[in-house]
């Protein structure tokens, strides 16, 4: 088995753990996405170092890097760009927002406008940005990071279903252990004055070794079994009587496709049940509606998709 995927992986968690104290768990997810060409979505309360995780990853991944502070009134040129009138070409021109970076931070994306969070639907599908009837391509390794807060908290818009299905995976971010807080504290609680916790020296990776990655992934063997289990738990989320808008198409694909980079990760030829299970919280739980009744009644989404894993019949 070609070890690429690992060795990806590797490289990953040596860099950010220079920064990140903890989150070993966090980065394999990163990881997953970053192989599997997915979006994330951070979420957790304000503090954990949402923000500078997605940073510091950007600063590994190296290219451009962009950072956009979601806020009440951001509109959506603010992100893709507009027309401008140029007096020396007598013409509009179209200058480019931040949209247009390898690594887009969206940080506390839900409080932004649903208009402006709509802004990115495009970019994120289909890696184009579309304006006065004109296509603008991104780059092709293009990335969004958004950083979000929990929707109880005042100021946020909840995402669309339709933004939150084009989100790969939902990293949820909690507090630290003690352990870990510690270190951190150790770390970054000794001077007062104000510095990039970001190490100059800080080792990117070659875009060569994410190539080769995501070839080794691919080459993976999935069974008509496998890929019928994934089925059965996307109907499963559709029919739970707690839900009111379960996994779709797009979904299933992510699902899988997320399952082969787990795979890759253990060193295996095919992709099992197991991998399948290791990674469902991350790409199941965003994309559940729950009904109303079941919020009242103290259902969770990551409490739905552990139930439906139970429930749900394992091929042999």
């Amino acid at each position: 088995m070609n070890n690429s995927v690992a060795s990806f992986e590797q490289h990953l968690q040596r860099e950010l753990a220079r920064v990140i104290v903890g989150a070993e768990d966090v980065v394999r997810a990163l990881c997953i996405a970053l192989i599997a060409r997915g979006h994330v979505l951070l979420q957790g309360p304000p503090g954990l170092g949402k923000t500078l995780l997605a940073k510091t990853l950007a600063r590994v991944l190296g290219g451009e890097f962009k950072r956009v502070q979601g806020t009440a009134d951001l509109m959506p040129s603010d992100i893709i760009g507009t027309h401008v009138y140029d007096a020396s070409k007598n013409e509009f021109v179209f200058r480019r927002g931040p949209l247009f970076a390898d690594v887009l931070l969206m940080d506390e994306v839900n409080r932004t406008g649903p208009k402006t969070q709509s802004a990115l639907l495009e970019a994120m599908e289909e890696r184009q940005v579309s304006s006065e009837r004109d296509l603008y391509p991104l780059p092709e390794d293009f990335l969004v990071l958004a950083t979000q807060n929990p929707r109880e908290f005042e100021g946020t818009y909840p995402l669309p279903e339709s933004q939150l299905d084009r989100f790969m995976l939902r990293i949820d971010m909690s507090y630290p252990e003690r352990a870990a807080e510690a270190e951190i504290l150790k770390r970054y609680g000794t001077e007062l004055e104000a510095r990039d916790p970001i190490p100059a020296d800080l080792g990117g990776i070659d875009r060569n070794l994410l190539h080769a990655a995501r070839a080794a992934a691919s080459a993976l063997h999935v069974s008509e079994a496998l890929s019928n289990y994934v089925i059965d738990l996307a109907r499963a989320t559709r029919e739970h009587p707690r839900v009111s808008l379960g996994l779709s198409t797009r979904g299933g694909l992510a699902l899988l496709r997320a399952a082969r980079v787990h795979a890759g990760l253990r060193g295996a030829d095919f992709v099992a049940p197991d991998d399948v299970q290791a990674v469902a919280r991350w790409v199941l739980a965003h994309r559940l509606v729950l009904k109303p009744e079941a919020a009242l009644d103290g259902d969770t989404d990551l409490g739905i998709v552990g139930a439906i894993l139970e429930g749900t019949a394992v091929p042999r």
